[in-house]
């Protein structure tokens, strides 16, 4: 009796444990769907947009010339470091002066001599005058004194061409700068003869202060420019040219850091690549731009009172061009083309293809796929405010 009462029971065991065992494998098996993938949209930044022509241009000098020796002699000096700033007027190089002093000195003799001579003529033609008043000589006398005497002012004024070009010889010996700048290695030592056969370069000056960046722009542009010009009252021409402002960067900064104005504009265009050139000038006091450089320039071109701004990182592209991702309805995400324009900072400009009531996404855009639902919470578009609430969000968590 009592070993079939223990059967039972070890049979009932069994049992329960199977039961048990079948719930728990039922249980494990359901599927339990994950929530939808978290991200932050923002509504686009509208605000005020000055509109620009973004072009590419090189940086010039406004200034170069060859520094050349103009008379002939030997190197006696060179008074300036290779790569040094000069000033206007900076001695840069000595030539012997013995010879060109002494042809100077020999020229003021020589018109010494021509201004006794001429004195001389002077009064032999008065007193032939005074003789001829009182009927003691004859008219052919005073016609040669009257010869002589213009012979004695014209030698005065060649010997003081003489002179003038002794003096302008002998101030070649001393090669000044021409203005302020740069002067690059010299290409002569001391001791060279120089101007043997003609001019003999002896280096170079640079003015890179203030400095041109030259850029060309095409047909569509300057039509663009001519009209908004008009608008503000204005023309393209020369004299309006300094109103015009300008803006520049190198390629390893951010923005346009370095302001300026047009200088100059081609009077036609160019028939073979239809653009025309332009220069703009531009301040380099602390000589942070070299001649020579590739730069990114921008011309004002328009305004816009209500542009739309999304912050640039937000901007995807693929093989139809530039997109966002919004929040569409029942919060499914939706991919918008869109045209971009400039960029404002950490923002860009969305010419086209966005609504000013579309959220964006701005953060999590690689959990967000077209057709998705997503759990989205609002931001601000501004970058700032971005930030702060990631780091609220990661001292939360902490």
């Amino acid at each position: 009796m009592r070993g079939r009462v223990y059967q039972g029971l070890q049979l009932f065991v069994a049992l329960t444990g199977m039961a048990i065992l079948a719930g728990c494998e039922e249980s494990s098996n359901t599927y339990v769907p994950p929530p939808p993938p978290s991200v932050r949209v923002a509504q686009p930044v509208q605000q005020p947009v000055t509109l620009y022509f973004e072009l590419t241009g090189n940086t010039a000098p406004l200034n170069s010339v060859d520094i050349e020796a103009r008379v002939q002699g030997y190197v006696q000096s060179i008074d300036y470091q290779d790569g040094m700033m000069v000033k206007k007027g900076t001695k840069l190089f000595g030539i012997e002066r013995d010879t060109y002093q002494a042809q100077l000195d020999q020229a003021k003799a020589s018109l010494a001599s021509q201004q006794a001579s001429q004195v001389g003529a002077q009064q032999e033609y008065d007193r032939q005058l005074n003789l001829m008043k009182q009927q003691v000589t004859t008219q052919t006398a005073v016609d040669s004194a009257k010869a002589t005497l213009d012979e004695a002012n014209a030698a005065i004024l060649n010997a003081q061409a003489n002179l003038e070009l002794a003096t302008i010889n002998l101030g070649y010996t001393e090669v000044l700068a021409p203005f302020d700048g740069i002067v690059t290695d010299h290409l002569v030592d001391i001791g060279a003869l120089v101007g043997i056969s003609g001019p003999t370069k002896l280096a170079s000056i640079v003015q890179t202060d203030p400095l041109y960046a030259y850029f060309n722009v095409s047909e569509t542009q300057v039509l663009m420019i001519k009209e908004d010009l008009v608008k503000q009252g204005r023309t393209f021409r020369q004299t309006d040219l300094p109103t015009i402002p300008a803006e520049l960067g190198l390629q390893t900064e951010e923005g346009y850091p370095h302001k300026g104005h047009l200088d100059y504009v081609s009077p036609q265009l160019d028939a073979s690549t239809g653009t025309l050139q332009v220069r703009a000038l531009f301040d380099n006091k602390d000589h942070a731009m070299l001649p020579g450089l590739f730069v990114r320039v921008r011309v004002p071109v328009g305004h816009s009172d209500k542009a739309l701004l999304v912050r640039d990182d937000a901007i995807g592209t693929n093989q139809l061009g530039s997109y966002v991702l919004v929040l569409g309805k029942d919060d499914i995400i939706e991919q918008k083309h869109v045209k971009t324009g400039q960029k404002e900072g950490p923002l860009r400009v969305i010419e086209s293809g966005l609504d000013p009531a579309d959220l964006v996404v701005i953060q999590g855009t690689q959990l967000a796929v077209p057709g998705s639902k997503v759990t989205p919470e609002k931001m601000e578009m501004n970058p700032a405010a971005s930030a702060a609430g990631d780091a609220k969000a990661t001292t939360t968590m902490q």
